[in-house]
């Protein structure tokens, strides 16, 4: 049965056990209000690790002065219900509170440049500055070998992977793939603030992405042309804001003029109370 810590030497000493026995350890940061995108990433880590860490923690740093930090869906008990209905290996949970991760008045943070400066960056002034430091926080709690990534968040995991590279970190930084819904909605726990019409309006952003990655697979080489595609899609539905609907490179996240080799499409738009994001991997 998975183990539910809250305190960081609690979590330690557990590990220390794991280490003592020569055993692998894996890492799922998470804020909670899990579904099967989370589920996947935990499964994955299952199949490389003999013990896999999933945190749960809502991280303040990583909210704007006017984002759902207040709102955003917690539910501690019914997370620990997925992650014991499925276990197969050993599940540790770590739910830790913000005074257990964060002193009053912290003074030390994670700042990467570049990587940031476009897609979500200028949208969540200091968003990535807190996913960064909250997730160092976790590599030196857990010390996994492996850490598990959506690539949904496309933005956060090469950002986290280029930290992790950069401060010479002993952890494989993980990219799975985005889970969807039936319908193609990427998974994410802000789905469930869409009402019946906002849900049915939010597959605009993956249509979007689909008609700009048509646009390459039929030749089209100028990015300027295919966010003009993506923009013309998302118009058709009433009552959404485009935030960006970018042609970047994978690996640096700058945007590109012409089309040569792999690109990333992304967006984010916002609907009703929600901000939803998505991208594609196009060759």
């Amino acid at each position: 049965m998975a183990e539910v810590l809250s305190t960081i030497p609690e979590c330690r000493a557990e590990i220390r056990k794991v280490r003592s026995r020569g055993l692998t350890a894996g890492l799922v940061p998470t804020m909670g209000a899990l579904h099967e995108g989370h589920l996947s990433l935990v499964r994955q880590s299952q199949v490389d690790c003999d013990l896999t860490v999933v945190s749960i923690f809502v991280n303040p740093l990583q909210f704007g002065p006017n984002e759902d930090f207040a709102a955003y869906p917690r539910d501690l008990h019914a997370d620990v219900r997925l992650l014991r209905d499925m276990e197969h290996r050993p599940v540790l949970i770590f739910a830790p509170s913000g005074t257990e991760m964060y002193p009053p008045k912290p003074l030390t943070f994670v700042v990467q440049a570049e990587l940031g400066d476009h897609l979500c960056g200028p949208f969540r002034p200091g968003h990535f500055r807190g996913v960064l430091t909250v997730v160092l926080k976790l590599f030196e709690i857990v010390q996994p070998d492996h850490a598990y990534f959506g690539k949904k968040d496309y933005q956060q995991w090469r950002m986290i992977e280029r930290m992790a590279s950069d401060l010479s970190l002993p952890v494989d930084v993980i990219g799975m793939p985005t889970v969807r819904e039936p319908d193609d909605l990427a998974m994410s726990s802000r789905n469930r603030y869409l009402s019946a019409e906002e849900r049915k309006k939010a597959l605009c952003l993956y249509h979007a992405l689909v008609a700009g990655r048509d646009s390459v697979r039929n030749g089209e080489t100028k990015a300027a042309r295919i966010s003009e595609v993506m923009m013309q899609t998302v118009g058709r539905t009433e009552g959404v804001r485009v935030d960006y609907l970018s042609v970047v490179d994978p690996q640096t996240l700058q945007p590109v003029e012409n089309i040569e080799g792999r690109v990333l499409l992304a967006g984010a738009v916002r609907l009703g109370r929600s901000r939803l994001i998505d991208n594609l991997e196009v060759e």
